[in-house]
């Protein structure tokens, strides 16, 4: 091993200076002051994010959100106007109304209207969702959730200087959410020149704790573990739970003399390979020489058509293309597997001849340990790691869920879940239904039939839905929700595995047969605007997990055919009743049309 300096030269910030925006002694009276008496802008918990990262120099060289001519050039070339590599477009969007007409300067606040920095307007200038999703993310898909994210967004984006006030306040993990300069500080008293980084937003299990070691010794550098902690993919682990598992493993298993547990409040962008060299760039700021890098890393899953969104070395070829340019080298992920007799791990190249060799893959994790309440062995993780997850993911069928009904108006949507909400509260489980009709009268009062105010609708729904499955319910949502990226925001925050998606299929020539309440009439006759169906469109699921039929299928056979899907993925346990047959007696009934819900 090389000898260890007292205190080690660590790797130069990202363009040669870490850059420091938050504000000192007399000049914070004055401007804490100044800002009681300017405009406000309240900003996005992603912009948030990426302002504190802004603020402490973990985006060096960006002293700033992009102004147009950087975000152009980011865009086509991966690189700023004066030719530094930076492969990620960090901007800050508003609604061009909510801008002031007076005043050069304002406040950026954060969603309780806390001042955090004041900013010196110089641009204002408009961007093409489509347009950045296809080149950044290289994809259009809705189903992408930084796609359907963009959708909320304001339509301009805005820059100039930023001088900071106060950082974000957080109440969790206060000694571990450490800015740049304060993380250098501690590596360079490790003694350590090199420093590997290990990114994560999932928890670690012995394979990673396994990997990170040897990447530290394969270098004989320090390693800095370094979890994301802002906005991760949708569905993850919540960090508050990777954390202490986190925590637990590095004050069990990991050398204190070369480890150190740092938390970085990153808002990802899910963008696979140009996310990749980005979070490179950000850990060279905290000095960081190497960067751990797996398959499909920063991937945001499976399209609409159910098809991975980047291929899964894509990352890892392109931070080995640039990795010497920007100063930080990949180190990659070999694939190690579990020797059974010898109680260890081995590289897969290197396995002995016959040897019993255990393995998981992640889907048995979900499927086979966790949904079913089980511990996950000890070879696999550690005691702590694995009691923590149970504590925290109880049994599928006592975890809360969402199903979202979804078609046209008198599609049969209301029925079919009025008769799934009996029978699931036969079952014994809480069910909560979100009706169309009855969100309008109550959450969504006063809301129109616009495309906003649909919006709107719908992810106030998806809100509440999401906030009753987080806690053991299961939510029943009907509503017509006519468009595709709203309704995969929704699925976003409800979470992937959370969420289940049903299409009632029914041809809009049965929906107007159905409505008794003359509704489709009146929008032919142009009585009322904006119909879905009419006048408006209705985007139909690409990859729904359920399609009903409603034309020669009951409701009720539709609604027992959603017990049985939810019994096969262990959302229900099945109760011995396997009589599903349609009721004597009962006969194939119209639906009742549903209202213009959105």
């Amino acid at each position: 091993m090389a000898e260890i300096n007292q205190q080690a030269e660590l790797n130069s910030p990202y363009g040669g200076e870490l850059i420091d925006l938050v504000v000192k002694g007399e000049e914070y009276e004055e401007l804490l002051e100044k800002s009681s008496r300017l405009p406000s802008i309240q900003i996005s918990q992603r912009a948030l994010c990426d302002l504190e990262l802004l603020a402490t120099g973990a985006f060096s060289p960006l002293d700033r959100f992009m102004g147009k001519a950087d975000y152009e050039r980011v865009l086509t070339e991966m690189r700023l106007t004066n030719g530094t590599l930076f492969p990620i477009p960090v901007t800050l969007p508003v609604d061009e109304d909510s801008l002031s007409t007076w005043g050069e300067q304002i406040t950026l606040s954060d969603s309780r209207n806390n001042t955090i920095a004041v900013m010196q307007m110089e641009e204002v200038y408009h961007w093409d969702e489509l347009r950045e999703a296809r080149l950044a993310l290289g994809t259009t898909d809705p189903r992408h959730p930084l796609v359907s994210e963009m959708n909320t967004w304001g339509n301009v984006y805005i820059s100039g200087a930023i001088k900071v006030i106060d950082l974000p306040k957080y109440h969790d993990f206060r000694e571990l959410r450490k800015t740049p300069a304060q993380v250098r500080e501690q590596l360079s008293s490790l003694g350590y020149d090199k420093v590997v980084a290990f990114q994560t937003r999932n928890p670690l299990h012995r394979i990673h704790e396994e990997l990170a070691k040897r990447a530290a010794d394969q270098v004989d550098g320090s390693l800095l573990i370094h979890p994301v902690v802002g906005l991760t993919k949708p569905g993850d682990v919540d960090h508050y739970t990777r954390v202490r598992v986190y925590r637990t493993l590095i004050e069990n298993y990991f050398d204190p003399q070369r480890t150190l547990l740092s938390l970085v409040p990153l808002a990802m962008r899910m963008a696979g390979p140009r996310e990749a060299l980005w979070h490179a760039i950000i850990r060279r700021n905290y000095g960081a020489t190497h960067f751990i890098i797996g398959r499909d890393h920063a991937g945001p899953g499976k399209d609409s058509n159910g098809n991975p969104f980047f291929g899964p070395y894509e990352a890892q070829m392109m931070l080995g293309q640039y990795g010497e340019e920007i100063g930080v080298q990949p180190i990659e992920f070999k694939e190690l597997v579990y020797l059974a007799d010898e109680e260890r791990y081995e590289e897969s190249s290197k396995v002995p001849e016959n040897a019993r060799i255990f393995s998981i893959s992640g889907t048995q994790v979900r499927e086979d340990y966790l949904a079913k309440g089980e511990l996950l062995p000890d070879w696999f993780t550690r005691k702590e790691t694995a009691e923590i997850l149970q504590k925290m993911y109880p049994p599928r069928h006592e975890q809360g869920m969402c199903l979202w009904f979804t078609g046209l108006s008198g599609s049969g949507k209301s029925t079919t879940a009025e008769i799934l909400t009996s029978l699931l509260l036969e079952r014994g489980r809480q069910v909560t239904l979100l009706d169309g009709d009855v969100v309008r009268t109550h959450l969504s009062k006063g809301l129109g039939f616009s495309r906003e105010d649909r919006n709107t609708n719908i992810l106030r729904i998806g809100f509440v839905a999401g906030e009753i499955a987080r806690q053991g319910g299961i939510v029943i949502a009907a509503a017509i929700s006519p468009y595709r990226t709203t309704r995969n925001e929704v699925r976003k925050m409800v979470g992937e595995e959370r969420f289940i998606e049903i299409f009632v299929d029914t041809p809009i020539e049965v929906c107007e047969e159905r409505d008794v309440k003359g509704l489709y009439a009146r929008a032919r006759r142009g009585q009322i605007k904006g119909f879905t169906g009419v006048d408006d469109p209705y985007e139909v699921p690409v990859d729904p997990e359920i399609t009903l039929h409603t034309v020669d299928i009951s409701s009720e056979k539709n609604a027992r055919k959603i017990i049985e899907i939810m019994e096969a993925r262990g959302f229900l346990l099945p109760d011995g009743t396997n009589d599903n047959s349609t009721p004597q007696g009962e006969e194939l009934q119209p639906e009742m049309v549903e209202s213009t819900d959105a």
